[in-house]
């Protein structure tokens, strides 16, 4: 078995689970292109319950989160996920059949409560060995981003033929389709990784919250989703308004969100080999700023539009797509389950504030008003990202070891902290596993084991 790729087993696990991820996903998303048009045909449609129908899946996901992946560890990664998938299910079905934003709202809060990310998270890492880990990590991000583009290209084009109920009955067939996946095509798990760096423990999660680094971090993916979930009440009806019939929008859709992606890739190689990632950091927070504060100030004409959704997107994914990385780098050895469990229910949070506040607002203003309002509050991060610190390049990774006392281990602790390209070591006795952020260029992984298992 090669230490350099993955072998069967973890291509598996990186496909199946990526692609339930992804479908999951783009069942959620594909609501917010059409929603702020269909919407006005149901009994109870207010813009105040037209946010709430969009962010309602994000409260009951960030509740639920933590827990569910909890409940995964105690009773297993795949029955919790097939029970989510369920519960998603019929989420779906309570919003095709209803005719009121109430029903709706009530079946994308039921979606929401299917909240699986953490339990198939935690099967991508009981499916992987520790150096194979990050690669399986990243196709499920990559899965996640391509859901997204998929679901703003198909949400019109479904819309369009079946309606909005039709939307959710898509949806439903996607999470059976996903069902199917976890069923018959991801491996049984054969053993578990160690908890603290997979599945988040209420022990830690206190002392997270405070950690200054990630709390700039988890404020931020707050007011990522917050922006972007206020963005998409408005963004339908201005493109109806400009001209652009709602079938057509996909047509301006695919090209600017590829096109983010494309402008994206040389920021992230440039920050990468230039060492900048701070600075283009920043910079990407400005850009959501200003491309939200222009969405505002601009007529409201096709050409301004275009280039405004490309801006707003390249910031959007490139801070989308570092964040996680500069949380691996962030959170201590062995704890990585609670920093991500914490941030993962940020993010949600945020999609729910996004739709409640941004429906609130325009209930009361203008659209223009919401855009300067959420370009505001963007701003208020980009001054709490200025204090953001430099951290060393690093991975985290986990071992299992052999203590014969808790002296021995402190005694290996020291020693390993010694080593070359080991950054932090965190050595759990009771668990016979070790925590460890690796500069995986100047780190000897193999003599690191040796010394872990004499």
């Amino acid at each position: 078995m090669s230490a350099s790729g993955l072998n069967s087993i973890e291509k598996k696990a990186a496909f199946s689970l990526a692609t339930v991820f992804g479908l999951r996903m783009l069942g959620l998303f594909m609501i917010l292109p059409v929603f702020a048009i269909y919407g006005h045909e149901l009994v109870g449609f207010s813009p105040i319950w037209l946010g709430l129908a969009i962010g309602a899946y994000g409260l009951t996901q960030a509740l639920l989160q933590i827990p569910m992946g909890i409940l995964s560890d105690k009773f297993g990664r795949k029955p919790i996920i097939m029970m989510g998938l369920v519960v998603f299910a019929i989420g779906s079905v309570v919003a095709a059949l209803s005719e009121t934003i109430y029903g709706v709202v009530l079946g994308r809060a039921l979606q929401g409560m299917g909240a699986i990310a953490s339990a198939v998270l935690a099967l991508a890492a009981d499916l992987t060995r520790e150096e194979q880990r990050p690669k399986v990590m990243a196709t499920i991000g990559m899965f996640i981003g391509l859901s997204f583009t998929i679901a703003l290209v198909l949400g019109p084009l479904v819309g369009e033929s079946f309606g909005l109920s039709g939307l959710f009955w898509f949806t439903g067939i996607l999470t059976i389709l996903a069902m199917v996946m976890i069923q018959f095509m991801v491996p049984n798990s054969v053993h578990k990784a160690p908890k603290g760096d997979n599945v988040a423990m209420l022990d830690q999660l206190g002392a997270l919250m405070k950690h200054p680094q990630l709390a700039r971090l988890n404020i931020g993916v707050f007011i990522l989703h917050m922006a972007l979930t206020a963005c998409f009440i408005f963004l339908p009806t201005r493109l109806v308004e400009a001209g652009i019939d709602l079938q057509s929008h996909w047509q301006l859709y695919l090209p600017t969100l590829l096109g983010s992606f494309f402008l994206m890739v040389p920021f992230m190689i440039f920050a990468i080999k230039k060492q900048k990632e701070k600075e283009m950091f920043i910079a990407a927070v400005a850009l959501l700023a200003i491309s939200l504060l222009l969405f505002a100030l601009l007529p409201n004409q096709v050409i301004f539009l275009v280039v405004l959704i490309l801006l707003f997107f390249v910031a959007f994914n490139y801070l989308e797509a570092t964040m996680p990385s500069i949380l691996s780098r962030i959170a201590p050895a062995g704890v990585k389950g609670s920093a991500m469990g914490i941030f993962s229910s940020s993010q949600f949070l945020g999609a729910f504030a996004g739709g409640a506040i941004g429906g609130w607002l325009a209930s009361q203003y203008d659209a223009g008003f919401v855009f300067i309002f959420m370009a505001l509050i963007v701003g208020l991060w980009l001054v709490a990202a200025l204090g953001m610190k430099r951290h060393a390049k690093s991975k985290s990774f986990s071992f299992s070891a052999h203590f014969s006392s808790e002296e021995q281990a402190d005694e290996v602790a020291e020693k390993l902290i010694a080593m070359p390209g080991v950054v932090e070591a965190t050595l759990v006795y009771s668990e016979a596993v070790a925590y460890l952020k690796l500069d995986e260029k100047v780190a000897d992984i193999a003599e690191i084991k040796a010394l872990l298992k004499p």
